[in-house]
């Protein structure tokens, strides 16, 4: 990937690697776990949303071509609040909408918790306000972290590629393939540690948000459902037949973003 920039994050001067594209109203788009920001070109996101907005995309810490530590105490949700904020700081956003997909969707739930006069909407896609023990063994296979340990990036996506029955899309392999394992796997340790944003705050918010999640991601559902009882202003929107890997690639998925950027 070309032309990447970079912001310091002030807690812990790791570096973050972004790009902006576009012009008008600024959107964030922030990947999830084990990706980069690279999908967002890939799946077709910058060329679609950069007609009207200028679109902001950003490697989480432990990912692409941003810095990846391996102490696990670096991959704290604060520092991957700070991460983002550091972007928007160095580009000058004061306001964005957010569109995060699963890690990137839990993030999110974090930056309105700490920042939510910087958000204007937020789009969780297959994300949630917390996670829960054994999350990655359900999302990849059972004892990814160990094969990360073990066998580095090659043999993760190789042990994917098994348990899932079928080869990696492109763009998904190509962001798979840049990542550091030990970094990803301290990242995993810590995160499957991480209780979210509790219950009492979600009832605070006012940041209009749609949570997308396909009918088939049966934990991601069940954690959307319950953020739309206790979240004001959250809507949720189920996408038929679709798995939490599947999602961001369905036809259905830009056109319900698209959607719910052009309301009021």
């Amino acid at each position: 990937m070309r032309g990447v920039d970079f912001a310091i994050n002030p807690l812990d001067g790791v570096r973050i690697a972004y790009r902006s594209t576009g012009s008008g109203p600024a959107i964030v788009l922030v990947h999830g776990t084990a990706l980069s920001q690279v999908i967002w070109r890939g799946f077709g996101y910058v060329k679609e949303l950069a007609a009207d907005h200028t679109v902001i995309t950003l490697d989480l810490r432990g990912h692409g071509r941003s810095d990846k530590p391996h102490q696990e105490s670096a991959y704290r949700m604060e520092f991957f609040v700070a991460d983002v904020l550091a972007v928007l700081d160095l580009l000058r956003v004061e306001h964005t909408d957010y569109l995060g997909y699963s890690l990137g969707g839990r993030v999110g739930f974090s930056v309105i918790d700490a920042a939510p006069e910087r958000m204007r909407r937020f789009i969780s896609a297959a994300g949630a306000a917390g996670n829960r023990l054994g999350a990655f063994d359900r999302v990849f296979f059972p004892g990814c972290v160990e094969v990360l340990e073990a066998a580095g990036m090659d043999g993760f996506i190789n042990s994917w590629q098994v348990y899932s029955g079928g080869p990696l899309d492109r763009a998904t392999r190509a962001a798979f393939a840049a990542n550091d394992a030990q970094a990803l796997a301290a990242y995993m340790r810590m995160a499957e540690r991480d209780t979210g944003v509790p219950d009492s705050r979600l009832a605070g918010f006012t940041t209009p948000t749609l949570l997308l999640v396909g009918s088939e991601d049966e934990e991601r559902l069940a954690a959307a459902e319950h953020v739309q009882a206790i979240a004001p202003r959250a809507r949720l929107q189920v996408i038929s037949g679709v798995t939490h890997g599947e999602l961001l690639r369905h036809p259905d998925t830009l056109p319900a973003i698209r959607a719910f950027l052009a309301e009021a």
